[in-house]
């Protein structure tokens, strides 16, 4: 076989979850509520045929035959996340003895497995106590993250060398506070920027406390969904439209997170429309000391901005959509199961910014993936014969090839995901996984894409 798309020596192969997403036992063990489990429990026709983070996959109970199949398929690392309401029910105080021997086991069947855990501290899955008190609104559930991520770093440091803080830091702002997808259902835009703010300073409180530790070979970063703003056109009005969907969306948290500072246009926009976030003394040295290692790069679909066709309301609320319009490029290749444009050469503009606009910053492509509905009907012989999913992430690939090709600093690919699983609002409706879940049994199945994979992580290239 010849491989064309060769990737460097010890390049990064494998998938990507989240626990409230694959756990399951959301009342086991221990395990305290978070947003989801209430908001399910309160309002669960909001989720795709009723289905809520009880059961989901049930990574709890069968993690150690999923970790010999990931072996199996070749993956070299696997991220997961640690459940902050599993470890520490409430949010504060003692922790959860039976998560730490949880968390302990599969991190342990990884290693024996040869495959390294990349562990992210939190996707989306805010404790109920702490939401209560306000959430990433509030500064003193800050410092409960602060020593939330101490105590994971100290139980599990020993063996997990690449941690992570948040995932997708901007998805909270934008369901939570700004668009109504998200639990607690705000629409409050300065209440946004302060979530916002206080993440980022979250951040830089758990690396601060993360270099205290001295983990061998440790690297700490965070998990941004860095979705390009194309500008209809080269019109000045288009690009400013672009540049300031960018600011919004990417770099409000991208530039605090490697530069160690916000853009100043970004902050002037703010201040111009009363949006500035409260801040704290000490905060700008705080982002400053205490930047990226290492950074994930989730990427699914581009974003394509046009400037405004007709004034914000002024009676309306502010948002960010004040300053541009979404633009539906006509002949755009679509992912025809979910409505998503598939733009693969996003994956390379992408990087190309982080080497040249940010000095480089050692990344890898966290999340890519393709949600495709009823997967069922692809069926033969017993196997989903998924050769959109198989072209889809090698469209990708040759484009992360020739962005590492020019200089990029791109170590690694996961897919989102390892298995079908739960997908807050939407549950099992669109499947991503290189195997498929029954439901009703909780049986595994591998699909094509899971045997493409493997070939791909043993060839280490295609």
């Amino acid at each position: 076989m010849t491989i064309t798309y060769q990737f460097p020596e010890g390049f990064w192969w494998g998938s990507a979850t989240s626990a409230t997403q694959i756990e399951g036992a959301a009342s086991e063990g221990g395990k305290g509520k978070n947003i989801w489990d209430h908001w399910y429990e309160t309002e669960s026709n909001r989720f795709f045929e009723n289905i809520g983070p009880e059961a989901t996959s049930d990574f709890y109970h069968r993690y150690k035959e999923d970790i010999r199949r990931m072996k199996e398929i070749g993956h070299n690392t696997f991220r997961l996340s640690i459940s902050w309401a599993r470890l520490i029910p409430g949010g504060r105080g003692e922790v959860n003895p039976e998560a730490v021997t949880f968390y302990n086991h599969v991190i342990d069947e990884l290693l024996e497995n040869d495959i390294e855990p990349f562990v992210n501290l939190f996707h989306f899955d805010m404790p109920m106590e702490l939401q209560e008190e306000g959430g990433w609104e509030s500064r003193d559930v800050v410092e409960a993250y602060t020593k939330y991520a101490d105590e994971c770093f100290r139980l599990f440091g020993d063996r997990v060398s690449k941690w992570f803080t948040f995932n997708e830091p901007i998805v909270p702002v934008e369901g939570g506070y700004l668009y109504d997808f998200h639990y607690p259902n705000i629409v409050d835009a300065k209440r946004a920027f302060q979530v916002a703010y206080n993440t980022m300073i979250a951040h830089a409180k758990a690396v601060e406390v993360f270099r205290e530790h001295n983990v061998k070979m440790g690297q700490i970063g965070i998990i941004l969904n860095l979705t390009p703003s194309y500008p209809r056109s080269e019109n000045p009005a288009d690009l400013r439209a672009s540049r300031i969907a960018d600011l919004f969306f990417n770099r409000s948290f991208l530039d605090p997170a490697v530069l160690g500072e916000y853009p100043q246009e970004l902050i002037d926009l703010l201040q111009e429309h009363g949006q500035l976030p409260q801040t704290e003394k000490g905060d700008s040295n705080l982002l400053k000391a205490n930047t990226a290692d290492v950074l994930g790069v989730n990427y699914y679909q581009p974003r394509r901005v046009k400037a405004k066709e007709s004034l914000p309301n002024p009676y309306g609320p502010f948002m960010p959509d004040w300053f541009f319009d979404m633009y539906e490029m006509p002949g755009r290749k679509m992912n025809p199961y979910r409505g998503w444009e598939i733009y693969e050469k996003g994956i390379y503009d992408i990087m190309i910014n982080l080497k040249d606009n940010y000095g480089n910053i050692p990344s890898f492509v966290s999340e890519n993936g393709m949600g495709v509905q009823n997967e069922d009907r692809f069926i033969e012989n017993g196997e989903i014969q998924d050769d959109y999913r198989i072209e889809f992430i090698g469209e990708h690939l040759k484009w992360l090839h020739k962005a590492i090709e020019e200089g990029c600093n791109a170590k690694g690919y996961h897919l989102w995901s390892f298995m079908d699983n739960w997908s807050w609002m939407n549950a099992y409706k669109n499947r991503y996984g290189f195997f498929s879940v029954d439901l009703v049994t909780k049986e595994r199945t591998a699909k094509k894409s899971a045997h493409w994979f493997k070939s791909v992580s043993e060839n280490n290239g295609f």
